[in-house]
């Protein structure tokens, strides 16, 4: 593979040059996105949007349809627990470097999500974006949008430094994620695998080339109803739902033990959780309730498959010693389920990413990071080496008050920018 000092040098001196107008355009653009209420089944104002923004720079940009068969990959996750019907066609969007010579370099993958989750009604004005100081406030700011910025600007430090990469690049733009990655998982099955893929999550700029899992599951108890005054007749639906949640977090402080100190992971005093996320049950205060369902998810690390963890959580309730729930209980995982995946930190991805993140002024750590994300499809049904990066506290996201700094924005976009020269390869033009 060629050098790439005189193209790495060219890209520092265009940053020194334009360095002012790319806040600028992190603000403006980043503000645009986040003014469209990208939520499941409303994403294509945000992919319009995002088009405008690759054709003022100059890019070419191409809408990918997802494909009707998706719906049967193991990896899909269903929207609203059931599979579309009628089906709808989405698209991604890819996003092109305008130069690249398809040489000897290795190719490299970027791919950050356009949708989002709905705003609580607390946060007035999520969908109408404010800057404050160097913030920009609104839904999205910090998940996924600052990040998509960064990426697009990466694009326009390079064309402005008029560099060729030496491989092949491509920003991938997808939607459906908040509900479990089906267009990632679209364009893994559609586009050429990459040597490397970068998936963008706000990571405060630290390089995670492991992610933990997370499984969703839906938990239902029966009981036997009657009124209140014969109370003692029935059997109250939420009350066993209080006793398996106590067994399932019998089971979270067993699987935290095998937990503790796995590689990548140290750094964390608790690197998975459980979460009882809705209850819903009963009728009246007067009626013993016959039915409660309970909706929570777990985390788990890369020594755990999703397999192992439905089977576990069945486990944790059949081990209890309340004969009545064994028996009249479901549990279902419908929605997210998604895997724990890892490369070792010293693979030349993470390496290259956090030198490039040192180059720049930043620490740039290598470590797992305990949050799942569209990474894990890259690293296993794609089978490509996959970290994750990018601007931005993860605490703000689908937060109120969800903020991103844009010099961070900037900074991220320098970096992936750095980050695509030394991997791909790179000569002026």
């Amino acid at each position: 593979m060629r050098s790439s000092e005189p193209a790495r040098d060219a890209f520092v001196s265009a940053l020194e040059k334009n360095s002012p107008q790319y806040e600028r355009l992190a603000a403006d653009w980043l503000a645009a996105l986040i003014a469209h209420r990208s939520i499941l089944h409303n994403e294509a104002g945000v992919l319009e949007e995002a088009v405008r923004i690759a054709d003022e720079i100059g890019l070419r940009s191409e809408r990918i349809p997802f494909p009707v068969e998706i719906v049967d990959d193991e990896f899909y996750s269903l929207p609203d627990g059931v599979k579309p019907d009628p089906w709808v066609e989405k698209d991604n969007l890819v996003v092109f470097p305008p130069f690249q010579s398809g040489g000897d370099g290795r190719s490299l993958i970027l791919c950050s999500h356009l949708d989002v989750v709905d705003a609580d009604p607390d946060f007035k004005g999520a969908f109408a974006p404010r800057r404050e100081g160097t913030r920009i406030i609104g839904r999205g700011a910090v998940d996924n949008k600052g990040v998509v910025v960064s990426m697009l600007l990466a694009l326009k430090m390079i064309v402005d430094a008029k560099v060729v990469l030496g491989a092949l690049a491509e920003v991938q733009l997808v939607i459906e994620e908040e509900i479990g990655g089906n267009g990632a998982l679209a364009l893994i099955r559609q586009r050429p695998k990459g040597d490397g893929v970068i998936v963008g999550e706000p990571t405060s700029l630290n390089v995670h080339p492991a992610n933990r899992g997370a499984l969703w599951f839906r938990l239902t108890t029966y009981g036997v109803s009657t009124h209140m005054g014969r109370a003692h007749e029935g059997v109250n639906a939420i009350e066993k739902a209080m006793v398996a949640i106590r067994l399932l977090r019998r089971y979270e402080a067993e699987l935290l033990d095998e937990s503790r100190g796995y590689p990548q992971f140290e750094r964390y005093e608790r690197p998975i959780q459980l979460n009882i996320g809705t209850i819903h049950g009963g009728i009246l205060p007067s009626t013993v309730p016959e039915k409660v369902v309970v909706e929570g998810g777990i985390g788990f690390l890369p020594n755990k498959t999703v397999a192992d963890m439905e089977r576990a959580l069945h486990e944790a309730i059949r081990k209890g010693d309340d004969e009545w729930l064994k028996n009249h209980y479901e549990m279902d995982f419908t929605k997210v389920r998604n895997d724990a995946y890892e490369i070792p930190g010293d693979h030349p991805l993470p390496q290259t990413l956090s030198r490039c993140c040192r180059e720049s002024g930043e620490k740039g750590e290598v470590f797992g990071w305990n949050i799942s994300c569209d990474a894990r499809l890259y690293a296993k049904a794609g089978g490509m080496p996959t970290v994750v990066f990018g601007p931005g506290d993860v605490r703000q996201a689908h937060a109120t008050g969800e903020y991103v700094e844009i010099p961070e924005v900037v900074k991220a976009a320098e970096i992936l920018g750095r980050c695509m020269i030394l991997w791909c390869g790179g000569e002026i033009g």
